[in-house]
Order: structure tokens, then C-alpha cells, then sequence
């Protein structure tokens, strides 16, 4: 069988493949080893969902464990609102809705509707502006996107060259001054 994808790994992969490499070796050390600015902000401010003090609403689940048995993934939610239906992914801020954000809220979708509940509502939330973006639900052409991004995680083999690795994602990336196959 193969083993489960952590769903926070999806976005990171279509980054770079490599970081879910780096991911694996530097994940036992401190994260201010390796973490920039940027990732402990948004840690700092992920810490009331994953506490789940972020609400005392009986109807909210946040920070709850998930799993899918059809892609084999696991993770956690921020948000679910149970009464709207309306699953939520916190970003510290968002300036662009890229595709790995749109997998993570379909991974947790078909990860909740497993679970038995209806998702009827996609939402990114940026924190510090408060701004939310609406996601549209995924139609067939967005679940084989979904589907292929599943298949090349689980083949990735970070010993084969990459060579569609960008620059200019490479010195946003957190494991940057540690790469061993950056081209910057």
C-alpha cells in the first residue's frame, strides 16, 4: 500500500518537488534552522486553529485531523463550518490564489465528505488583509488535475534531475540557502 500524502505537501510540491525531499531531511531539526520570516509568521499565526481556540462556536471544526481513503491522504482543516457547509484554508497572505492552494481545499473537501459531510462552499482566507477568495467547487477536468498532481507525488523520486526548477522560486523557498541542486 502505498503511504499517505500529507495534504500540506501537495502545494509544496507543485512549488518544487525537491522540497518535499529537503522537507523529509531537515524536518527533525529546529525549524528556525531552516524556516525564514515568512513560515514562522504564519506558524504564529496558524497556532489558535491548531489549538482550537480559535473559536468556541459548537457548529466550527478547526485544526481537525482528516484522512481519504480513495487518495490516501491525510491532514487537518482550519475551518469548517458545519451550519454553511463552508470549508476554509487560512493563508497569513495571499496575493495570488495559486493551484496548490485550490488541491489542499479539494484534498480536504473529499477528505471531509468521506467523513460524511456536505461541502458546498471553497474559501481562502488572507489573514492580514481579511481578504477571502472564493473557490469555485472542482469539476471533472479539475479532479484529473487533482488526480495527476496525486500520481506525480507518489512517483517523485528526488534522485532523477529536476530541470524545471525556477530562479525566481528558488530564492523564495524556505530550504533556499540549503538546497543542494538550486541553479541560482
Amino acid at each position: 500500500m502505498d503511504q499517505s500524502i500529507q495534504i500540506s505537501k501537495l502545494n509544496d510540491f507543485i512549488f518544487c518537488p525537491y522540497s518535499l525531499y529537503l522537507h523529509s531531511i531537515y524536518d527533525s531539526f529546529k525549524k528556525d534552522t531552516y524556516q525564514v520570516v515568512a513560515q514562522t509568521r504564519g506558524t504564529i499565526k496558524h497556532k489558535n486553529v491548531d489549538t482550537k481556540k480559535y473559536t468556541t462556536s459548537k457548529n466550527i471544526l478547526q485544526g481537525t485531523p482528516i484522512y481519504c481513503k480513495k487518495y490516501n491522504l491525510i491532514g487537518k482543516i482550519d475551518l469548517f463550518d458545519k451550519n454553511a457547509n463552508k470549508l476554509i484554508e487560512r493563508k497569513y497572505k495571499v496575493k495570488v490564489v495559486y493551484d496548490g492552494y485550490k488541491y489542499q481545499l479539494y484534498a480536504q473537501m473529499f477528505c471531509l465528505q468521506e467523513m460524511g459531510y456536505k461541502v458546498k462552499k471553497l474559501v481562502i482566507h488572507s489573514v492580514s488583509d481579511n481578504k477571502r477568495y472564493n473557490i469555485p467547487l472542482p469539476d471533472e477536468e479539475d479532479i484529473s488535475k487533482f488526480e495527476e498532481l496525486i500520481s506525480q507525488v507518489r512517483i517523485f523520486d528526488p534522485f532523477v534531475k529536476i530541470d524545471f526548477i525556477s530562479e525566481k522560486k528558488c530564492k523564495k523557498c524556505i530550504y533556499y540557502p540549503l538546497c543542494d541542486i538550486s541553479p541560482c
